[in-house]
C-alpha cells in the first residue's frame, strides 16, 4: 500500500475513516490509560482525528504523526489555532501548546524525534494497514515506545467478504502482533451499529495493552 494510496483518498475526499467527533470508545476508556496532565500520548497516523482534542482537554501532550499534509493543515483549522511549522529532518512539524504533529512516513519517525511517550492511542492505524505492514508497523511502534500502554481498537469480520481498509484484526492477531511485550487485556467486544461499507456484521473490540 503506497503513500499516493492515502493521499488520493483524502485528495478526493473519501475520508470515512474521519469521524468527525471524539470516538466513543476514547469517552468510554480513556481512564484506565491513567494519564496525568502533561504526559505525553502518541497517535500514529492521526489524521484530522478529533479524539485529538479529547486528550488536550485533559492537559496531556498529544504527538500525531501523519502522511497527508492536508489533514494536518484541516486539523489546526478545525482547533483555531496558528501552528509553528519547521522542517526537522525528512518531516514538517507542526506545533502548537501540548501538540505536536510530524507530516511524514510513520516508518521513518525515530524514537529520538518523537521524545518520551507516556501512552499510544490507536484507532485508526493497525486497522489501515495490510498484513506484512501490519507486523512491521507494531514492531517499530513498540520500539519507538518502549512498550507504552496501548489503548487499541480494531474491527474484525470476514475479510474475504471485503479487501479493506479497514481491515479486520482478529483477537490472535493481537496476540500475535504484541504479545511478547503486554499483557493484553480485551475491554468490550460489541456489534458495530450499521456495520461497515458492505460489510453488515462487524464486530469493534477495544484493548488495553500494559507492559
Amino acid at each position: 500500500m503506497e503513500a499516493t494510496y492515502w493521499q488520493d483518498l483524502w485528495v478526493s475526499g473519501q475520508t470515512g475513516f474521519h469521524e468527525g467527533q471524539v470516538n466513543r470508545m476514547l469517552n468510554k476508556y480513556y481512564d484506565l490509560l491513567d494519564l496525568k496532565v502533561g504526559e505525553r500520548v502518541l497517535i500514529p497516523l492521526c489524521g484530522k482525528s478529533m479524539d485529538i482534542t479529547h486528550f488536550l482537554s485533559y492537559g496531556q501532550h498529544v504527538v500525531g504523526v501523519e502522511l497527508y499534509e492536508g489533514a494536518v493543515v484541516a486539523l489546526f483549522e478545525s482547533l483555531k489555532v496558528s501552528p509553528r511549522i519547521h522542517q526537522q529532518g525528512a518531516f514538517r512539524v507542526y506545533q502548537a501548546p501540548n501538540l505536536t504533529i510530524f507530516v511524514g512516513d510513520f516508518f521513518a519517525v525515530s524514537a529520538q524525534l518523537l521524545g518520551r511517550i507516556d501512552a499510544v492511542y490507536d484507532r485508526a492505524a493497525l486497522v489501515a494497514l495490510p498484513e506484512p505492514m501490519r507486523t512491521d508497523y507494531t514492531k517499530h511502534l513498540v520500539s519507538l515506545t518502549k512498550a507504552a500502554k496501548q489503548l487499541l481498537i480494531c474491527f474484525e469480520y470476514e475479510q474475504g467478504l471485503m479487501s479493506g481498509p479497514p481491515f479486520a484484526v482478529s483477537p490472535e492477531m493481537v496476540e500475535r502482533y504484541y504479545g511478547a511485550h503486554y499483557h493484553i487485556e480485551l475491554q468490550e467486544r460489541t456489534v458495530l451499529e450499521g456495520g461497515l461499507k458492505e460489510v453488515s456484521h462487524v464486530f469493534e473490540s477495544v484493548w488495553l495493552l500494559s507492559s
